[in-house]
């Protein structure tokens, strides 16, 4: 009785490559959490701050990064999904691209 090595192989394949998107995965969790780097420039169009009657002044834009989704944009932005689709309505959520540029308030 002879074993062909497939039968070895293929379960092996199939480890090697749930461990390299789990590897992949982690990789792009870790950079997306870190702070910006010198070649990502800031999200917003304005800061966060303070006037000078003490009031907070919140981001008006948010500029679409490479690989972000609408759920991440609401969760980096404290702006709830519905705030976004709301004040987005011309935006396909499963067509965004970098550099596209979203409201995050009226």
């Amino acid at each position: 009785m002879f074993r062909s090595p497939a039968r070895i192989f293929a379960p092996l394949s199939l480890v090697a490559c749930a461990i390299a998107v789990l590897v992949i995965v982690n990789h792009n969790s870790n950079s997306d959490s870190g702070g910006s780097t010198s070649s990502n420039p800031p999200a917003a169009t304005s800061t966060v701050g303070t006037t000078k009657h003490g009031t907070k002044k919140t981001r008006k834009h948010y500029i679409v990064k490479q690989g972000d989704v609408l759920s991440a944009i609401a969760v980096k932005t404290g702006v709830s999904l519905d705030t976004l689709i709301r004040l987005n309505p011309n935006v396909d959520a499963q067509s965004l691209h970098a550099g596209q540029k979203l409201k995050l308030a009226p």
